[in-house]
This record gives C-alpha cells, sequence and structure tokens, in this order.
C-alpha cells in the first residue's frame, strides 16, 4: 500500500502520516510504520494513537491488523495501553535523535548575564496581561467579518483614530487619522520611508524612495539605524551635541535630519526650545523634513513631558512612535504621523496588502488606549522606573560619588561619565562579574568629530539600562554595578 494521511482524530487532535510501503504484510508494514515513528521522534512520548476502528478505517485495513500491531508495539515497549486511556506511546522511549544528540559530547550551552543593564528594553515582567488580555477579547468579540480578511495598508482606522486623539492629548501632536500609517516600529518606518518602492515607477524600474538623503543625524544614535540607512543607500552626517541637544544651527544642505528631540539618545536631554523652533525654520527655509523619533517621550520624571515638534510643524515633520518602550517590543507596532504630502508614498511602498503588524493586535491597542488602559499602564510604569532611577542614582552617590551621572530627567536609561581611557577596561571587568551593559562609544557615528568642546564625542562613559532587571534582582545588578566602576 501506498503513503496515506490519517484525518484528524476527534479523540487526539493530531494528524498522523504513515507509509506502509515495507515488504511482507499490511501487519508487518504497520508496525514498522509506526515502530520509525516513534524511533525518529514524529510520535513523542505521551502521544495518543487513533482508535482501532479509525485508524483501520483511514488505511484500508483489517480493524484486527491494527489491533494486533498494537499489541505487539505495547510488548515490546514502544506503546502503553490503559482502558479509558487509549494507547499512547510510552514515555520512557527516547527517540533516536535525542539520543544521538545527548551521546555528543557538547559544550554547555553559554548563560545568559546574571544582571542586565543594557539600555532599550521595559521590565517584562509589567507587562499588562490582564488588561490587555481584556481588551483583545473584546476587540475580537465586535469585530466585523470583514477585520479577519485582507488589511488596510495604513492600518485599522479604529487604531489610528485612538492614536489621533492620544497623540493630541499626550503628546502635542496635530494630525488626524487619514495621516496616520501603522508600522512595525521605528526601523520599519525607516525603509518604508527610505527603501525603493517595489511597485514600478513609469520607466518600468523599481519606484522611488518617499525620501532621499543625505540625511543628518545625532552624533549619538542606534548604529542599527545608521547601518539600515546606508543599506537603502543613504548618506547619514553626524550632527554635534551639546547640553541643549542637537546642534540644528550646522544643518546646511541636508535633505532632512533625524532627531530624538523628547530625550536624546543616549546622552540624554530634551532638544532646547529654541533649536526646536530653529529646525522648523531650517526644514521650511530648504524645503527638508524633520525626522522625529519620539524616544522615551512619554517617560518623563521630574517635569511637564515636552511635547512634540511636529505640532510646530504638522506639514514639516515625520513624528514616529511605538509601544516598544512603554508597552513591549513583542508587539510589533508602531506609526508615523506624516505630512499630507509623503502619505500617498509610504502606502505605496507599504503595498497592498497588510503584512506586518496584526490587525487583532492593532483592534487590541485600540482598545487599550479607547479604555483608558493604555495611560494608566504608562503612569504606572512611570512611577516605577522613576523609583529605579532613584535607586541607581542613590547607589552611585554612596558608592561611586565620582562618577557623574546625566540623562536621568526622561527614559529607561542614564550615562554614567568616565575618566579617559577607562570606558573598554571597565566594559570587560563588567563581562566578568555577569553584568551586560553598553559603552557610551558604541552609540557613535564613525564621523563624528572631536573638534567642539561641548561634543560628548571626546567622553567616555557607560549606557546603564535600569528597567529590563525584575524588581527582586535589582538591587543586586546595582551593587555588581558599582562593584566594577573605575575608582576615583
Amino acid at each position: 500500500m501506498g503513503e496515506s494521511w490519517v484525518n484528524h482524530w476527534e479523540r487526539i487532535g493530531v494528524d498522523l502520516h504513515l507509509e506502509l510501503s515495507a515488504p511482507g504484510g499490511r501487519r508487518a508494514a504497520l508496525t514498522g510504520a509506526l515502530r520509525e515513528a516513534v524511533r525518529g521522534g514524529r510520535l513523542a512520548p505521551g502521544t495518543r494513537l487513533p482508535p482501532y476502528r479509525s485508524l483501520a478505517a483511514d488505511l484500508g485495513v483489517a480493524r484486527n491488523t491494527v489491533a494486533d500491531a498494537y499489541a505487539e508495539l505495547v510488548a515490546e515497549g514502544w506503546l502503553t495501553a490503559r482502558q479509558g486511556s487509549g494507547t499512547r506511546v510510552a514515555d520512557r522511549v527516547e527517540p533516536a535523535r535525542a539520543a544521538a544528540r545527548a551521546s555528543r559530547k557538547t559544550p554547555p550551552r553559554a548563560r545568559g548575564p546574571r544582571h542586565d543593564l543594557r539600555q532599550g528594553s521595559p521590565d517584562a515582567s509589567s507587562f499588562p496581561r490582564a488588561a490587555w488580555l481584556a481588551s483583545y477579547r473584546r476587540a475580537v468579540q465586535g469585530a466585523a467579518s470583514e477585520v479577519f480578511g485582507p488589511g488596510d495598508p495604513a492600518g485599522r482606522r479604529e487604531l489610528r483614530e485612538a492614536l489621533a486623539e492620544y497623540l493630541a492629548r499626550a503628546r502635542g501632536v496635530r494630525a488626524d487619522p487619514g495621516r496616520i500609517v501603522i508600522c512595525s516600529g521605528f526601523a520599519h518606518a525607516l525603509r518604508l520611508l527610505f527603501e525603493p518602492a517595489l511597485a514600478k515607477d513609469e520607466g518600468g524600474g523599481p519606484g522611488g524612495a518617499v525620501l532621499r538623503g543625505p540625511l543628518a543625524v545625532e552624533a549619538y544614535g542606534l548604529g542599527f539605524h545608521r547601518r539600515l540607512l546606508r543599506t537603502a543607500g543613504v548618506r547619514t552626517v553626524p550632527l554635534p551635541l551639546d547640553e541643549d541637544g542637537a546642534r540644528v544651527g550646522l544643518l546646511a544642505r541636508e535633505r532632512g535630519v533625524l532627531l530624538t528631540p523628547a530625550h536624546q539618545f543616549p546622552t540624554g536631554g530634551p532638544l532646547h526650545a529654541t533649536r526646536r523652533a530653529a529646525v522648523v525654520d531650517w526644514a521650511r527655509a530648504r524645503d527638508a523634513v524633520v525626522l522625529e523619533d519620539d524616544y522615551d517621550g512619554e517617560f518623563r520624571y521630574d517635569r511637564k513631558p515636552v511635547g512634540a515638534v511636529q505640532g510646530l510643524a504638522p506639514e514639516r515633520v515625520v513624528h514616529i512612535g511605538s509601544v516598544s518602550k512603554s508597552l513591549s517590543p513583542a508587539l510589533r507596532l508602531g506609526w508615523m504621523v506624516l505630512p499630507e504630502r509623503y502619505v500617498d508614498g509610504v502606502l505605496a511602498a507599504k503595498g497592498e496588502r497588510e503584512a506586518w503588524a496584526s490587525v487583532l493586535d492593532q483592534l487590541s491597542l485600540a482598545d487599550f488606549i479607547a479604555s483608558g488602559a493604555y495611560d494608566r499602564h504608562v503612569r504606572r510604569m512611570r512611577q516605577r522606573y522613576r523609583r529605579r532611577r532613584d535607586r541607581l542614582v542613590e547607589a552611585l552617590a554612596e558608592h561611586a560619588p565620582h562618577v557623574e551621572v546625566t540623562g536621568v530627567a526622561a527614559g529607561l536609561h542614564a550615562v554614567l561619565r568616565l575618566p579617559p581611557g577607562t570606558e573598554r577596561s571597565t566594559l570587560k571587568a563588567a563581562a566578568w562579574q555577569g553584568v551586560a551593559l553598553d559603552g557610551l562609544s558604541e552609540f557613535r557615528h564613525p564621523l563624528a568629530g572631536t573638534a567642539h568642546d561641548a561634543d560628548p564625542a571626546v567622553a567616555e562613559g557607560l549606557v546603564v539600562g535600569y528597567a529590563t532587571p525584575p524588581e527582586h534582582a535589582y538591587g543586586a545588578a546595582l551593587d555588581a554595578l558599582c562593584s566594577v566602576l573605575p575608582p576615583p
């Protein structure tokens, strides 16, 4: 008999593929096929096999043939049979592949750090599971049938409406839902803006990108974003920083500038009000665009949050945000608030089908925002992160008062300034003690100069994330951090 597929069994809930092509009778072929499926690991220990009648009907063999095959494998120890529990693969059977892996001498799996103080991640244990589940349930139960079809490239209208209201209220953003495009995060937004569209242009070639370089970027930022832009063929020009943020007065012939004005990443501090006005004036005069990464915009501790630059000039600023810090990077949900002239280009780059952000997650986030659960979660996490920030500052004041701490007015990380020539050795000492940290120099643009006295490119330091460690381990993480800092 050739190969056969066993259909879904009501009591088992799995499908089983068997090939009865071995020489000999059907009983021998079935016994061999089952034995090989168990030995090879396709039937895991504890898997329940179909009843005699079902398997016999699907394979086109006599019921007694199946019963005899099962009985033989039970006698050999491959299967077990109990009244009321059916026939199952024996728990003690070890598949050949697993046995082979166990027999090989392999080095022990590398363990993660004992204390993770790297930047960029929120407290994963604080994800609002119950509130999110409630929003998800309401969203799915109330969804129209069309929700489960192809998505809208712009994103669900429900989420765009909720975001328009929230961003106006909490961040000072001026937008209507028609100018909001849902994406899967900041990196996805950059791809949609700068990578050539898959749609063909009038000449038959790939469509052009929505935006082009050269692009000014802050002298310190995520290298991943710079690499993404480089891959898209965009030349980036580093913009020096000082205590008032990016020195936008040095902007010249660039076609745009990428800023983190709410809380400069990673050095900290907002873009000064005069420079906010200046960069908008520059964009208008040069017919350029400002890309506003609203990094840490919702987590400000010592005074009222700084509003979005987009509110000053909606037609000159692309405002980009996400829930990767406020909720979880696992959700893969972000948004762009676009000048009207860019909306069609971004939608063309995205394509006709929504392939990036789950529609059900979009509807859940819309409900989460509209119900007030998002505001409550952000306020609760703001208080928690502020307490963690305070504990970090207090520990450093007690154990390492010679280390300057900056960038602590907002966000989920702090910058520890170190004496020249000590960053690399401190990172090595931290790794030896099982403490994961980021060095400040890792975020420096490779073309950033050192000619400006106020430019932090001349400094060394650590970027310490205080959100990631679980609450019970945070004190030990701070102790480990202080133990590896260089002496005065």
